[in-house]
C-alpha cells in the first residue's frame, strides 16, 4: 500500500524571525507559522524546540523555543491515517482471518447496503484504535458468497469476531461504535 502525499511548500529560512526575538514574540510565531501551513491530513507542525529522530518525539528541556533559522519541523503522521481496512476473499479467508494470530474483526457488507455504509467509518476508526492489537477486514459478501453461506450470514451489515480461527461473537446490524466496542474488548 503507497500513500500519496501532496507537495508542501515551508518558508526559507531568510524569511523566518531573527534569534534576537523576545519569547513572546518567538512563541507567536510558533501559532503564526502553524497556521500558515495549509491544512493536510497526516502533517503536523512541530516548533523547533521539539526534535524527531526515528519515529519518537522528544522536548528538549528549554524555558523558550530555539529560533535558529529553522523554526520548525514538518512531519508526517502518515502511520495514524494510514490504516485502511482491505476486503478479504473466498481465496485468501483462510489464510488472513482463520490462520491469525490475532483476534480479527470482519465486516460482512454489499455496496448496494446502506447500513453498510453507516458502519464503515465505524470499522475505520477500529481499525486504527486497535492496530496492532486487531486485524479488521471487510467481505463483500456480492464477491465472496461462500464465506458468507458458511458462516451463515442472512443480513447485513453482520460483524464477526474471531480469535484462533474460531467465531466468538457476531453483532448484526448498523450498531454503534460502543456496542463493537463492548464486544471486542471480551477478545483482546
Amino acid at each position: 500500500m503507497a500513500n500519496v502525499l501532496e507537495s508542501l511548500t515551508v518558508p526559507r529560512a531568510s524569511t523566518m524571525p531573527s534569534p534576537t526575538l523576545s519569547p513572546i514574540a518567538a512563541s507567536s510565531f510558533s501559532s503564526l507559522s502553524a497556521r500558515r501551513l495549509p491544512r493536510f491530513r497526516g502533517l503536523k507542525f512541530i516548533p523547533s524546540f521539539v526534535t524527531r529522530s526515528f519515529g519518537s518525539v522528544t522536548r528538549i528541556p528549554s524555558s523558550r523555543p530555539r529560533l535558529d533559522g529553522r523554526g520548525g519541523l514538518v512531519v508526517c503522521e502518515a502511520q495514524d491515517t494510514s490504516v485502511e481496512v482491505s476486503g478479504v476473499t473466498d481465496a485468501d479467508w483462510q489464510s488472513l482471518v482463520l490462520n491469525s494470530e490475532s483476534p480479527v474483526l470482519v465486516e460482512f457488507w454489499a455496496p448496494w447496503c446502506g447500513p453498510c455504509r453507516m458502519i464503515h467509518p465505524i470499522i475505520d476508526e477500529l481499525a486504527k484504535q486497535y492496530a496492532g492489537k486487531l486485524k479488521c477486514y471487510k467481505v463483500n459478501t456480492d464477491e465472496s458468497p461462500a464465506v458468507a453461506t458458511r458462516y451463515g450470514i442472512r443480513s447485513i451489515p453482520t460483524v464477526i469476531i474471531f480469535k484462533n480461527g474460531e467465531k466468538k461473537d457476531a453483532v448484526i446490524g448498523a450498531v454503534p461504535k460502543s456496542t463493537l466496542t463492548t464486544s471486542l474488548e471480551k477478545f483482546l
